[in-house]
């Protein structure tokens, strides 16, 4: 299922004639943590962190963490299912590797509705439990 979430959701954004290899890796809020302090100077647990690597245009070369814990935590926050976090996080840091980025709040209002765009168009609603 998370292969097909990432290929669908690059080829709605018009990604279909490169090489991708993405690395999704799941950990804790200890671990995220540390990644955030040591990459982004942010001494904090976070939902997701997205890693571009790639060296040209015709290939897609990246690795995306995300919290388990706080997809978890999100989940009763936001009445959601973990799945959906876990998607979320995930079309989230996609969006990061192709170029958006939510540093002010005009970018944070396009990318987050670009990933309900994409969550909706691909039918991952935020009651939708189910398996990954």
């Amino acid at each position: 299922m998370i292969k097909e979430l990432v290929l669908k959701s690059l080829s709605l954004e018009g990604i279909k004639k490169k090489t991708v290899n993405i690395n999704i890796c799941f950990l804790d809020d200890i671990k995220i943590k540390k990644l955030n302090q040591r990459f982004l100077a942010k001494n904090i647990p976070t939902d997701v962190i997205a890693f571009n690597l790639s060296s040209n245009k015709k290939t897609i070369l990246a690795d995306i963490a995300i919290s388990t814990e706080t997809a978890l935590r999100n989940a009763k926050i936001f009445k959601t299912s973990p799945f959906y976090e876990i998607y979320l996080y995930i079309i989230h840091g996609l969006l990061h590797i192709l170029g958006y980025d939510d540093k002010t709040e005009r970018q944070k209002k396009i990318i987050q509705k670009k990933a309900e765009y994409i969550l909706d168009k691909l039918k991952l609603y935020s009651k939708a439990y189910g398996n990954p």
